[in-house]
Parts: structure tokens; C-alpha cells; sequence
């Protein structure tokens, strides 16, 4: 029942291969936590008691609540799953609260240090200094995750259009613009790249010294190298450019919908989590600007 489930969501939800693996995981941890404190009920049997009693172990055990409640998101969808298919006539799920979680604000440079760390950078011709700043003006100039970064094929950059399209979550492409810069930046790092790495088949923007696609721990030490030079912000990670992007888009009067659109994001909640910044900025204008303030 489990492995039809899974199926189901990589195969027509499309999700990604790591939320599979996620909800394997949390599955099998349901499953085992039933076969220990009840008697081997199947996931598909357990009723509203039992999963309420696993959650208050999860809590139990001190499992921060964002890790609970992603361990409740996979079994409201393990439950819909199996409603659907007319395994089971009650939602279990459909009393179950997710707990209540801090509300964390997005880490972000201000601008002027962001300007400063792109404009810092060394300019020559070895390979890494360009690819480096290949990926370090990419994360800020378009927003886009990693995991679209390091699958980004060289096919679909436009330098003409100044777009480039990129693969997002549950496989939705979308088209994103980007400043007028970068295209004399990809042109001299691919120049420098198809020069002195061998090419490989796989097509990606790109590659390591060895011609291979980046991956994920390189991107992060890249990223970490250059934010530690110039910021003072806590957390040193791509997905920090990723907000500094997006604050920066509504700072300067995006219209939110559009950021929304942008960062392919599938609903406007993900996106308002930026807006307290340009809050905070509309606050500072009014109060010096209306008469009552």
C-alpha cells in the first residue's frame, strides 16, 4: 500500500525524488511505532487514537514541531491517497492539527553589501574565479534554487532574451529573466570553460574541473567562501541569495504575484514571508511622510 502510494506521487504528483524519500521514511517510522505500541496495526487501519498517540511521542521525544508537522503533511496525503482509491471510507487525519511553529523571517544581505560582494569579485580568466561568479550572480539574479542551478542546461539560456528556463519543483518549468550583466559573464566563463574543461554529455551550465555538473556541497562551500568575506548574516547559503532576490524585488516595488511567479512558487503564502521586510521599509516612509504618524 505504501509503495503504490509513493508511486502515485512520483509518477502523477510529480514529486521530488527527496520528498519521496521523506515520506518513505516518515511512513516507516508510522509503521514501525504501530507494530511496537499496537500490536502490528497496518498504516491503513490506524484510526484517529493511534496517530494522535504517535504525534505525542514525536513530541515526546523532543522533535522540533517543523519536523512533526511535516510527519503529519505525509499522512494527510498517505489518507487522501487512500480515500481516493476507496481503501478507506473515514479520513483519520481529518481532526489532526499541525502544532504551532515559530514564524521564522528569511535571512537576506542589504543591498549594499550585496553590491559589494558581486563587484568584488576578481576579474580574470581562471576558470574557477568565473565559474564562481557564474553561480554567485545567477542565485542573486534570478532566484532560482539550488537544485535548478546545478541542473541549468546551457540550452536553455537565451542570451539574446536575457531568459533562461529552468526545471522547479514537481517538474514545473517556468521562464525567468535576468540583468543585463550576466550576459557578458556566461559568455566569458563559457568561452574559458569550453577552452579547458572536457565536455561531457550531460549539458549543464556548470561543471567542475573534471567537466562533471556541480553538485550541491560545492555549491554551498562556493557561496559560503564569498558570503564570509562580505556579510554579516547569520546563515551562509544559497538559498540566502534566493531571499536577498526576492526581498530586493519587493523593496523596490514588485508587485508581489509577480515575485510569486518568479520564484515558482505554487501558492502566495510562500511568497508573503518576504513582505515583512518591505513592511518594515513602508512603515519607516509613512511614519516619516504622513502628518498624523
Amino acid at each position: 500500500m505504501v509503495d503504490s502510494f509513493l508511486k502515485y506521487l512520483q509518477y502523477q504528483k510529480r514529486y521530488s525524488p527527496k520528498t519521496i524519500q521523506s515520506y518513505r521514511t516518515d511512513l516507516s517510522q508510522f509503521e514501525a511505532f504501530l507494530n511496537k505500541e499496537f500490536d502490528g496495526t497496518p498504516p491503513q487501519e490506524a484510526n484517529y487514537g493511534l496517530i494522535r498517540s504517535w504525534i505525542v511521542n514525536l513530541v515526546e521525544q523532543k522533535l522540533d514541531a517543523l519536523s512533526v508537522n511535516r510527519k503529519i503533511a505525509c499522512l494527510r496525503s498517505y489518507y487522501k491517497y487512500l480515500l481516493r482509491e476507496e481503501l478507506i471510507s473515514l479520513d483519520p487525519m481529518s481532526k489532526i492539527k499541525i502544532l504551532k511553529t515559530k514564524k521564522k523571517l528569511p535571512h537576506f544581505i542589504n543591498e549594499q553589501e550585496t553590491i559589494t560582494l558581486l563587484d568584488n569579485q576578481k576579474v580574470d580568466q581562471d576558470y574557477e574565479v568565473l565559474r564562481d561568479k557564474v553561480v554567485l550572480e545567477l542565485l542573486y539574479g534570478t532566484g532560482i534554487r539550488l537544485a535548478e542551478l546545478i541542473t541549468l542546461k546551457d540550452q536553455h539560456i537565451n542570451l539574446k532574451e536575457r531568459t533562461l528556463k529552468v526545471l522547479g519543483k514537481r517538474n514545473k518549468e517556468r521562464v525567468i529573466p535576468f540583468p543585463v550583466q550576466l550576459v557578458s559573464i556566461i559568455k566569458d566563463y563559457r568561452k574559458v570553460r569550453d577552452r579547458e574543461i572536457e565536455k561531457k554529455d550531460h549539458g549543464c551550465l556548470l561543471v567542475t574541473q573534471t567537466g562533471d555538473a556541480l553538485y550541491p556541497m560545492l555549491v554551498n562551500r562556493i557561496v559560503k567562501k564569498h558570503l564570509n568575506r562580505f556579510t554579516m548574516v547569520e546563515k551562509k547559503s544559497p538559498h540566502v541569495l534566493r531571499h536577498t532576490y526576492a526581498t530586493h524585488l519587493l523593496n523596490k516595488g514588485a508587485e508581489i504575484n509577480a515575485v510569486k511567479d518568479l520564484l515558482g512558487h505554487s501558492s502566495l503564502a510562500a511568497t508573503q514571508v518576504y513582505t515583512h521586510n518591505s513592511m518594515e521599509k513602508l512603515k519607516k516612509v509613512f511614519d516619516q511622510a504622513h502628518p498624523k504618524a
